[in-house]
């Protein structure tokens, strides 16, 4: 589908602010956490919770709401997220205590479930297959525009008025966006009438929380003690289960069979990967500078930049080189040098010389479009028209998974260890891991390319 005259310009202006909002949440509360800490007395496992529970929550979801998209249309689910995502925004703002602000954030992340996937769905139907790449590469340089204003509005936020202005400047944006969707958007006639997977909703919900539950409780509980150990079998179990199940129902929540091709595959393991590192460097990445460098917020904020301004150079770029060179080169590139750029951050850190940690931001912060945007590309012109939702979501959900276990693995590593080093290498011993898997696993020719040809 290709939206008439200049009314797909219309939507991804709008798409792409509304993934900035979302970018923009990400990053304004990793800078803002010490200070909510302190403000309303949050423990360092609940101060973790803060951020987890939205991820966890978004990622859980996300798939749902790409499958319901499919099934009912994307406007009303769209724009009803929209104002979801706002009102819990302005709750967020008035918590009184840890409780208050985890359930708004809990909330936030149901709206956010809605837009996030769906976002990118609108701007991929509303663009030809030739001119997708640059569509996509252009709504993630809106979205990473946010996101490089993210640290710095944070930290002045901060320091300034109050960190409770982090969540009240999302609504008035979240309103305009809504009213543009609701005017412009109209969804093709093509309903999915396969009906919706409430199993696989369930699994996929319980199988993430438990899991993520006992993955993040266990430095702090004890590894042995049963309400860790249990939470942590079942929720394993369940997501096994729900890819067992999902391979044999006939209407799934997550398509598995998808998964089958390697560069689908390969793709999504790359993006989770993305989404992986940006926890680590805009979280922790904060954390370091406040509590080892001793910096304020906004200037830890400042200090963060060398990783959130280069995106919005390359965002676009690495869309173009997508639709030039297929999938292959330009994600293995960016995994490539942000693996090197994670190296300089961690020795930076261990051998407490700064330059070496400014270095691996600038490196990680250049190469991260490319995590991003051609994988996506390829996920998204992989599949049927009919299935775009939910390819959609399963993308989105991949991204979103590795923030949610980005979180809990380094919320754990830091425990154990004490060390923000710790956290940067782990993150790129994963790093590695999906390097060699992606070089195994992509198809030297772009299928998508092959198929459009």
């Amino acid at each position: 589908m290709s939206t008439d005259g200049s009314r797909r310009w219309w939507i991804l202006g709008a798409m792409g602010a509304i993934l900035g909002v979302i970018l923009l949440d990400e990053t304004v509360v990793g800078v803002a956490l010490p200070t909510i800490q302190k403000d309303i007395g949050l423990s360092s496992l609940e101060a973790h919770w803060v951020v987890n529970i939205y991820l966890l929550v978004l990622a859980a979801l996300a798939g749902a709401a790409g499958r319901l998209g499919d099934i009912v249309g994307t406007r009303a689910l769209v724009v009803g997220g929209l104002l979801l995502f706002g009102l819990a925004s302005f709750a967020a703002g008035f918590a009184q205590s840890g409780t208050a602000l985890v359930v708004a954030r809990a909330v936030q992340g149901v709206g956010a479930a809605a837009i996030f996937p769906l976002s990118l769905v609108l701007v991929s139907m509303s663009f030809d297959e030739a001119d997708r790449g640059m569509a996509l590469g252009i709504y993630g340089a809106i979205g990473t525009s946010f996101l490089a204003l993210g640290p710095v509005v944070g930290g002045l936020l901060t320091d300034y008025l109050s960190w409770r202005w982090i969540f009240w400047i999302n609504p008035p944006i979240v309103l305009v966006v809504a009213c543009i969707t609701w005017i412009l958007w109209r969804d093709p006639p093509h309903r999915d009438e396969s009906g919706f997977d409430w199993a696989g909703l369930l699994l996929l919900v319980g199988g993430l929380g438990l899991t993520v539950f006992g993955i993040m409780e266990g430095p702090e509980r004890g590894w042995g003690r049963l309400d860790v150990l249990v939470p942590l079998i079942l929720g394993i179990a369940m997501l096994i289960l729900l890819v067992v199940t999902e391979l044999r129902v006939k209407a799934p929540l997550i398509a598995m069979r998808l998964f089958s091709n390697g560069t689908f595959a390969a793709s999504n393991m790359i993006v989770l990967l993305a989404q992986f590192v940006k926890i680590a460097t805009f979280v922790f990445g904060a954390m370091y500078f406040q509590t080892v460098v001793g910096l304020s917020p906004l200037m830890s904020g400042v200090a963060l930049l060398p990783a959130v301004v280069p995106p919005v150079l390359t965002a676009a770029f690495a869309g173009k080189a997508a639709d030039l060179y297929g999938t292959r080169l330009p994600s293995l590139g960016g995994v490539l040098g942000t693996l090197i750029g994670l190296i300089f951050m961690a020795i930076g850190m261990q051998a407490g010389v700064n330059l070496f940690v400014y270095a691996g931001l600038l490196l990680s912060g250049t190469a991260i479009s490319f995590l991003f945007v051609p994988p996506q590309r390829a996920v998204m012109m992989s599949v049927p028209m009919g299935m775009q939702g939910q390819a959609g979501g399963i993308v989105l959900s991949s991204q979103l998974l590795g923030g949610t276990f980005g979180m809990a693995i380094c919320s754990t590593t830091y425990a154990m260890t004490g060390s923000f080093q710790s956290v940067f290498w782990v993150t790129a011993v994963f790093s590695a891991v999906i390097l060699i898997y992606a070089y195994l696993a992509l198809a030297q020719t772009d299928p998508a390319r092959t198929e459009t040809a």
